[in-house]
C-alpha cells in the first residue's frame, strides 16, 4: 500500500513531477501497481509507458475502475494524471517505496559486460548457495527461492517487477541476490535509485547498436559503466578493452581488479582446473571449458568473497557449476563432440570457436544465424570474423528471425564472407546435416547462437523449438 502523499514527495524529491491535473485526494492509497492497462481496478497506479502506448488503452483501463496514473503526457481523460519528466524513472522509485525496499534486506550483487554475465551469475549463485541464501535473476532462469526456477523474459526485469521480485525473495529469506544489469536496464531506467552491494564489469565490445537500442558504440559504454558509479564496490577485468577508462571512474571505490595484468589472475589453466594468484590463491576444478570461464569464475569468486562467502565456498561452488545452454557437451557414437552454446555475437563466438579448436583437431563445423530486428552489427561481425577460420566449415540457418526473413539475414551474412559456406535455413535440418559430417573423436560440431532457448521468435512470437540440444541428442 502507498499514499498519493508519499508519491508526490518521491516525485517532488526526484525533481521529477511537472504537476498534477485535476482533483488529487492526497490522502488516497493504492494496493497495487501496473504499467499493464490489462492488469488495473480502482486500487491501482497506473504507469502509462512506452511508444506504443495509446490513449484507447487509457480509456478502457478506466472502464474497469482506474482512478490516478502517472504519465510524461496528459491523455485528457476522466481522471487525474501526475505529470512527471520520466515515468521511468518514476516507476523505479516508486516500486522502492510500495514494496517496502526490499533492496536494503538483501545483499546485492550486479554483473555487467557485452557478454559473460549469466555464466557469471551462476558461479556467484553456486558460490553463495554454500553458506548463504541467494536469489538469482539471469537470462536464462530467475528463481526466488533457491528451489523454483522459471525462464526470464528480460536480462533485466522492469523495475515494478525487479522490486516485486525483491520482495518475494526477501519473504522466502534469501540474504542475497545475484543480477545480470544490462545496458538497456541503465538506458530505459530500470534499475534507477538502486545501489548495489557489489559490481562487476566484465568485458566490453560493440553489441546492442541499432535503431532501437543504443545509437553508437559511446552510448552504449556510457550506460554500461554507470553500473560502476551505482555500486558500493566494484569488480574490474584489467584485461577488458578500455580498462583504463573503467580503472579511472573506480580509482576512489572500494575495488579489485581480477585478469593478466593484475594480482589476481589465473596460472596454470588446464582444461578443466586452474591455478590462481592473489587473494583467491590456490587450486580450482571447473566444468566450463575456455580461459574465458576460468576468468567468469574468478570475476564471481572475488565478488562473492566481498558479500561473506569464505575461499572454500568459493571453490566449492565453481565445481559445483553448470549453465544451461552454455558450453554443454554432447559426445556422438563416433566420438566426435557437439558443443551447444549461447554465443551471439562476435566476440563471444571467435572466443567459443578459439576453445572448440583447442581442444578439438579435426574438422569443426559451426552452424550460426542472427537475430532479426535487433543487435543488425553481429551479422557484419560475423560475417568478418569466419573469414579467420577457413577450415571450419560454416552452415549459416535461422536464428529468431522475427519479422525478418531468416533467408535475407543469411545473405547479409555471407555478403561479409570471402569463404566457403551452406545455407539451411531449417535449423533442425541443419543440426542433423552437420552432425552427419563427423567421423571421429577429434572432430566437433559448435551450434551458436540459442543456447538453451526452447523456441524461435517469428513475426513477433515464440514458436514451440525443441532446443539445440535436446535436437542434438536426437541424432547422436
Amino acid at each position: 500500500m502507498i499514499r498519493l502523499e508519499t508519491i508526490l514527495n518521491i516525485l517532488k524529491s526526484d525533481d521529477n513531477l511537472l504537476g498534477v491535473t485535476g482533483t488529487a485526494d492526497e490522502s488516497r492509497t493504492f494496493q497495487a501497481l501496473s504499467y499493464d492497462s490489462r492488469k488495473v481496478d480502482r486500487d491501482t497506479l497506473f504507469f502509462a509507458k512506452g511508444l506504443s502506448f495509446k490513449k484507447e488503452f487509457l480509456e478502457k483501463a478506466i472502464e474497469e475502475g482506474l482512478s490516478y496514473y502517472i504519465s510524461e503526457k496528459d491523455y485528457q481523460v476522466s481522471i487525474p494524471v501526475l505529470l512527471v519528466k520520466d515515468v521511468k524513472q518514476a516507476m523505479s522509485l516508486i516500486a522502492m517505496e510500495f514494496y517496502g525496499h526490499p533492496e536494503q534486506e538483501l545483499k546485492l550483487l550486479a554483473f555487467t559486460g557485452t557478454k559473460g554475465k549469466t555464466t557469471t551469475a551462476y558461479f556467484a549463485y553456486n558460490i553463495l548457495k554454500q553458506s548463504h541464501k541467494p536469489a538469482m535473476l539471469s537470462t536464462m532462469n530467475t528463481t526466488l527461492d533457491g528451489k523454483t526456477f522459471f525462464k526470464s523474459t528480460l536480462t533485466t526485469p522492469e523495475s515494478l517487477d525487479l522490486f516485486a521480485m525483491m520482495a518475494e525473495a526477501v519473504k522466502n529469506g534469501m540474504t542475497h541476490l545475484v543480477m545480470e544489469v544490462s545496458s538497456q536496464a541503465y538506458l530505459v531506467k530500470r534499475v534507477y535509485g538502486l545501489i548495489f552491494d557489489v559490481g562487476v564489469f566484465l568485458n566490453i565490445s560493440p553489441d546492442h547498436i541499432g535503431p532501437i537500442e543504443h545509437p553508437n558504440f559511446e552510448d552504449y559504454f556510457y550506460h554500461k559503466r554507470l553500473l560502476m558509479d551505482n555500486s558500493r564496490a566494484v569488480i574490474v577485468n584489467s584485461g577488458m578493452d578500455y580498462f583504463e577508462v573503467v580503472r579511472d571512474q573506480v580509482v576512489n571505490k572500494e575495488h579489485d581488479f581480477y585478469g593478466e595484468h593484475s594480482d589476481n589472475s589465473i596460472q596454470q589453466s588446464q582444461a578443466f582446473d586452474f591455478d590462481v594468484t592473489g587473494k583467491l590463491a590456490g587450486h580450482y576444478d571447473i566444468q566450463l571449458i575456455g580461459h574465458f570461464n576460468q576468468e567468469n569464475a574468478l570475476a564471481a569468486g572475488l565478488a562473492c568473497l566481498r558479500l561473506g562467502a569464505s575461499a572454500t565456498d568459493v571453490q566449492k561452488g565453481i565445481a559445483e557449476t553448470t549453465v544451461p545452454g552454455r558450453m554443454e557437451v554432447l559426445t556422438q557414437l563416433n566420438g566426435a563432440k557437439v558443443f551447444v552454446d549461447y554465443a551471439h555475437n562476435g566476440d563471444s563466438l571467435k572466443k567459443l570457436i578459439d576453445v572448440v579448436t583447442e581442444h578439438q583437431k579435426g574438422q569443426i563445423t559451426l552452424l550460426i544465424g542472427a537475430p532479426g530486428n535487433k543487435g543488425e552489427s553481429r551479422r557484419k561481425d560475423f560475417g568478418l570474423l569466419l573469414n579467420h577460420y577457413p577450415t571450419v566449415k560454416v552452415i549459416l540457418t535461422a536464428d529468431d528471425p522475427n519479422f525478418e526473413d531468416p533467408a535475407t539475414i543469411a545473405k547479409e551474412i555471407a555478403s561479409y564472407m570471402t569463404r566457403p559456406y551452406d545455407v539451411i535455413i531449417d535449423r533442425e535440418l541443419a543440426i542433423k546435416t552437420a552432425m552427419g559430417t563427423t567421423n571421429d573423436p577429434d572432430d566437433a560440431v559448435i551450434i551458436a547462437g540459442k543456447g538453451a532457448d526452447a523456441y524461435q521468435i517469428v513475426n513477433g512470437s515464440k514458436e514451440d523449438y525443441l532446443g539445440d540440444l535436446e535436437i542434438a541428442k536426437k541424432y547422436l
